[in-house]
């Protein structure tokens, strides 16, 4: 009798602790649950991001209806600067590692100054829906920029991709300028570049600290030069508070260059540049609808041609990095 109940334990055992499930297995379904809800709530920020970067460009044409381009830039991060540093004081936040400046100044050069700056001056002559086809391009360039920051070797198709990318942008500005690229596309181009490696360092370092706080030492660091170039601008350029100009100024300050990074950056922490990159995807097709809409532009059949196009490429190069 002893000896079959000791035969029979070891099934009773394994029954028992297949129905009930062992400590490990909970640990490892609560770890995966987690970060399924880290996963959803960082596609979430990073589309939100998305949505409010759309806007920028409208709202940057009714900026410039009464105010300076120089003017505009430097009192977009003036206001975009005292927020943050109002939410970093009272939360009494640290300084950051000294090991973190370096990349912040890549943010503040990338992010804060430079893609508003060209963009703002390209918008001066160039209309919305065209510079929201050029600037499609960014989240390719993103990811070339990732890549080799990261030291990763994407496939040869990935290449492919995005030569193709960018091939159709500048057979489209070409075309729509009647043979040779502008000024106005000069500055869009240089705004992909610049912004593309604001966004990696601002990704990467959104993994080590709060995306609000990568974007809110950036405009700090921006501060005393943005209240120098405003104070500069304003002697020397046209600055009229219409409806129009004052809704973009705030817009930008706030929903674009605030805000909107900040849900950005906490959306590429949570899912990684690659995958915040395919959401961006959106972005310049939602701006065409808000060029039609905001500011009663007319498009020409190239401009969502194009758009799709490079949406497609920009796909294709997000599937070969896996």
């Amino acid at each position: 009798m002893t000896a079959q109940d000791s035969a029979t334990r070891p099934s009773r055992i394994a029954v028992t602790t297949v129905a009930t499930g062992t400590p490990e297995a909970a640990d490892t379904g609560r770890t995966a649950s987690r970060q399924h809800g880290s996963h959803r709530t960082g596609t979430l920020m990073a589309a939100l991001g998305v949505i409010a970067f759309s806007l920028t460009f409208p709202s940057t044409a009714w900026g410039l209806e009464g105010i300076g381009p120089w003017s505009f830039v430097a009192l977009r991060v003036v206001l975009s600067a005292v927020i943050a540093g109002s939410a970093l004081l009272a939360l009494r936040v640290r300084l950051p590692e000294r090991r973190h400046w370096a990349g912040l100044a890549v943010v503040a050069a990338g992010v804060v100054v430079g893609f508003p700056l060209l963009t703002t001056l390209a918008l001066q002559t160039s209309t919305t829906a065209h510079a929201a086809v050029v600037v499609g391009l960014l989240p390719l360039t993103t990811a070339v920029f990732s890549a080799l920051r990261t030291g990763a070797r994407p496939s040869r198709m990935f290449w492919v991709a995005a030569l193709a990318g960018a091939a159709a942008v500048i057979a489209f500005t070409v075309q729509q300028s009647g043979g040779a690229l502008t000024t106005a596309d000069l500055y869009l181009f240089g705004a992909l570049l610049i912004c593309a490696a604001g966004y990696t360092e601002g990704g990467r370092l959104a993994r080590e600290m709060p995306g609000w706080q990568v974007i809110g030492w950036a405009l700090i660091l921006c501060l005393p030069l943005a209240v120098a170039g405003a104070a500069l601008a304003l002697r020397h350029e046209t600055f009229e508070l219409t409806g129009h100009s004052t809704a973009g100024l705030l817009y930008a300050a706030i929903g674009s260059q605030f805000l909107g990074l900040v849900v950005w950056y906490r959306g590429m922490a949570a899912i990684g540049v690659p995958k915040a990159s395919q959401l961006q995807l959106a972005q310049p097709l939602l701006t065409l609808v808000w060029s039609v809409f905001l500011l009663g532009e007319h498009l020409t059949i190239a401009a969502p041609l194009t758009a799709v196009a490079v949406l497609v490429c920009i796909a294709v190069t997000q599937r070969a990095r896996g």
